[in-house]
C-alpha cells in the first residue's frame, strides 16, 4: 500500500469564502498536518453575476465594487483562511491573490508552484449563482497535472 507521506508536500487550496471552500480547507489542513505540507491558499476576486456576495464573515461586497475593493476583500478572505488553517494545525501557509478565469488561474498557479495536490470545494460562490458554465472544480479535475481532491 502506498503511504501518503511520500505524496503531498505542497497543496493548493482555492478559497472564495463559500461553505464548500471551508470544508476543502479543513480536508487540506488534515492532509498538511499528516504530511507537514505547505498550503498555498489562493483567492481569485471575481465579478459575480448578482448584486452582492457574502464572503467568509466579512459581509457583503457590492457587485459594482471596484477592482481594488474586490482585491482588498480577497486579501481578507485569504487572511481569514490562513487564520483558520493555523487554528487547524497547518504550519506552513502561503497566501495568493490570482486574477482571471478561476479554472485557468488555479491550474496555472498549481503548475507554477509545482504542487502535489489541489484540494477544492465542489462548488464555489459563483457556481451557486449559476454564473459559471461547467463548474470550476470539474474543469480543474480534468486538466490538472497533479492530484485533485474535490470536497462536497
Amino acid at each position: 500500500m502506498l503511504k501518503a507521506s511520500a505524496m503531498f508536500t505542497s497543496i493548493l487550496v482555492p478559497v472564495d469564502g463559500s461553505e464548500h471552500a471551508r470544508k476543502a480547507l479543513s480536508v487540506a489542513c488534515q492532509l498538511a498536518r499528516q504530511e507537514d505540507a505547505t498550503l498555498h491558499l489562493l483567492h481569485i476576486p471575481e465579478e459575480l453575476a448578482h448584486e452582492t456576495t457574502l464572503v467568509w464573515g466579512i459581509g457583503a461586497v457590492a457587485l459594482e465594487a471596484s477592482r481594488e475593493e474586490r482585491e482588498r476583500t480577497g486579501r481578507q478572505i485569504v487572511d481569514r483562511a490562513a487564520e483558520a488553517a493555523r487554528e487547524q494545525g497547518a504550519t506552513s501557509i502561503e497566501t495568493l491573490i490570482g486574477q482571471g478565469d478561476p479554472a485557468r488561474t488555479i491550474l496555472s498557479e498549481a503548475k507554477k508552484r509545482g504542487v502535489d495536490a489541489i484540494v477544492m470545494g465542489s462548488r464555489g460562490l459563483s457556481d451557486l449563482q449559476g454564473f459559471v458554465v461547467g463548474s470550476v472544480s470539474h474543469k480543474v479535475s480534468h486538466a490538472a497535472e497533479c492530484t485533485v481532491i474535490t470536497v462536497r
